[in-house]
């Protein structure tokens, strides 16, 4: 491509008053084509149909550019997560489950935001507003793990929450690399990324002193036990379990 042709999409670009998009989107494509870590600012600007130096009106670097793109992936994750929380409702063990099933969805669904926001290397405790919308998708995790621990059953110490949200964000962001990054696909898991996460989690619980077990809730007030006739008190349950580790509350 000769400078000249270059420099006339440059100037589209500015007279649209897009550029700064344009290179965001540009660097997407990049990401998820190559990598956080695989492209340059260069390439950016190649892919955006300008100049080498135009970026430069932007943004300082190439980090300044992926820092606005995982900031970016961080406030429509914490959008994802909020709405998938929906502050606990119905029970704090069905919300918690949708937000491990968010978690996924979003590492699946959005790949290079993703890895712009957890593989990119970018030193988040220098970026300000970067950090601010990464502890805001932190703080909903955190709110589920607050909500778990005083489930702890009665005679368990309570675990800190912070403790329990950094091993759950920590088991969730493993999980969903693995998925992301098509280790399914090279190599035959034996469950689903939400089964494994969901396993994770019942393991570690279980650690914790939680109860795990899916065994039928109590039937409703003025329903009969079955009676000795009517077989075994031990029979399983037809009915679906009530939780990933018991009877939701």
């Amino acid at each position: 491509m000769s400078w000249r042709k270059e420099q006339r999409r440059a100037e589209r670009g500015y007279h649209h008053g897009n550029l700064k998009e344009a290179l965001l989107q540009a660097a997407l494509g990049l990401i998820a084509e190559k990598g956080a870590a695989g492209f340059t600012f260069a390439d950016a600007a190649r892919m955006a149909g300008v100049s080498p130096a135009a970026p430069y009106r932007h943004f300082r670097d190439r980090d300044e550019l992926l820092s606005s793109i995982a900031q970016r992936g961080f406030e429509q994750f914490e959008a994802v997560l909020t709405a998938a929380w929906d502050d606990g409702r119905p029970d704090t063990v069905t919300a918690f489950e949708r937000v491990g099933k968010a978690y996924l969805a979003f590492a699946r669904r959005e790949p290079a935001f993703y890895s712009a926001m957890f593989e990119s290397g970018l030193p988040v405790d220098l970026n300000p507003a970067l950090l601010a919308a990464s502890e805001r998708a932190f703080g909903i995790i955190r709110a589920a793990a607050e909500r778990l621990a005083a489930l702890a059953p009665p005679g368990t110490p309570r675990p800190p929450a912070m403790m329990m949200a950094l091993h759950i964000w920590s088991m969730s962001h493993g999980v969903a690399s693995l998925f992301a990054r098509g280790d399914a696909a090279r190599r035959k898991l034996p469950m689903s990324a939400e089964d494994l996460l969901e396993a994770e989690v019942l393991i570690y619980l279980r650690g914790l002193g939680f109860s795990t077990n899916r065994g039928p809730a109590a039937p409703p007030a003025g329903q009969n036990q079955a009676s000795p006739t009517s077989g075994p008190a031990s029979a399983a349950p037809s009915g679906p379990p009530s939780g990933p580790w018991g009877t939701s509350k």
